[in-house]
């Protein structure tokens, strides 16, 4: 039964790093193709930070791929919304 629990776990943590990733697109897309400021540059810097953080702590300390996969997609899209943010606001 712990077994189970923890696989049904697994498959729930995975299918919630590709959603939030997905989720991410709408934005990305809205920045990118669109030219749209829908992108606030203070909350897409705070929220990489954080992330980028999670990402070294899963990387370093906790040494767990699918923790480190989810946090570094994380990270990456908020980066490039970040990054397509700020060059459309120059």
């Amino acid at each position: 039964m712990r077994q189970i629990l923890a696989q049904t776990i697994i498959f729930l943590y995975a299918t919630v790093g590709i959603i939030s990733t997905v989720a991410y697109w709408p934005t990305i897309k809205d920045v990118y193709i669109h030219k749209k400021p829908s992108a606030n540059i203070k909350s897409y810097a705070l929220w990489s930070v954080s992330l980028g953080i999670s990402f070294a702590y899963a990387s370093l300390i906790v040494s767990d791929l699918l923790l480190m996969i989810v946090t570094g997609l994380g990270f990456l899209c908020c980066l490039i919304i970040l990054i397509l943010s700020i060059k459309m606001k120059k």
